[in-house]
């Protein structure tokens, strides 16, 4: 199976990229935020320890997530055992951490598997506050506007339902700015780690959608698909 990582700061548009190269690829999601929602809303044992973590405000422990991680991987080669197309995962907002990274590669190694590509997903800070800040979501139905680059017709007012848009509190160009920070110091130093292995490479983020997808599918291509992945 293969595996793939897609990096980038918030505002880089990688929730965007991700989905739009998953299709392009056949490569399943594993994100581990939907992970922790699905694993709540089934109620299983591990479900229910993760909903009292959330419910006391704190992070999600390294174990857990892997072992969350450990079960949707078997799920993805369920899938393709049984005659799907998928060929592998894209891991989106994982691994965060050395810590993460190093226990990804450590349950890959136990299944005869490894990392095969490293997409970073670049955009300037500044574009990247300009984008965040920028956002704006109805009070009423949650679609998300951006007064820059994706305004509504009417000012503060949706589109969809006509709900008045509100700035979120962590959506201030101070509140990015510490995000982006956060960013910097945990997740960004994985980029050297994926680079000594000679699996990273860089993609221009700061440029339009379909640009941006076409170059990250050719660069997977390029490493890991060209004999593996069906064609459109």
């Amino acid at each position: 199976m293969i595996h793939v990582i897609l990096m980038g700061p918030q505002g880089s548009g990688k929730g965007t990229q991700s989905e739009r190269v998953r299709e392009q690829l056949y490569l399943a999601p594993v994100a581990t935020g939907e992970l922790f929602r699905s694993a709540i809303k089934s109620g299983t044992a591990l479900g229910q320890e993760i909903k009292a973590i959330y419910d006391r405000g704190e992070l999600v422990p390294d174990d857990l997530t892997i072992a969350l991680v450990a079960d949707r991987l078997d799920e993805i080669a369920r899938e393709g055992r049984e005659g799907g197309q998928v060929v592998g995962a894209l891991y989106d907002g994982f691994p965060r951490t050395a810590a993460q990274a190093a226990a990804l590669d450590d349950l890959l190694a136990r299944r005869g598997e490894k990392i095969d590509a490293v997409v970073a997903i670049d955009v300037p800070r500044e574009e990247l506050i300009q984008r965040l800040s920028g956002r704006r979501l109805c009070s009423v139905c949650g679609k998300v506007y951006n007064v820059v680059s994706d305004p509504p017709a009417r000012l503060n007012e949706c589109d969809a339902c006509g709900g008045t848009l509100i700035q979120r509190a962590d959506d201030t160009p101070e509140a990015v700015s510490k995000r982006l920070d956060l960013y910097e110091r945990e997740t960004a130093p994985l980029v050297g780690r994926y680079a000594e292995r000679g699996v990273l490479v860089h993609v221009n983020g700061d440029r339009p959608i379909a640009e941006v997808t076409d170059a990250i599918v050719a660069a997977i291509r390029e490493r890991v698909m060209a004999d593996s992945a069906p064609r459109r």
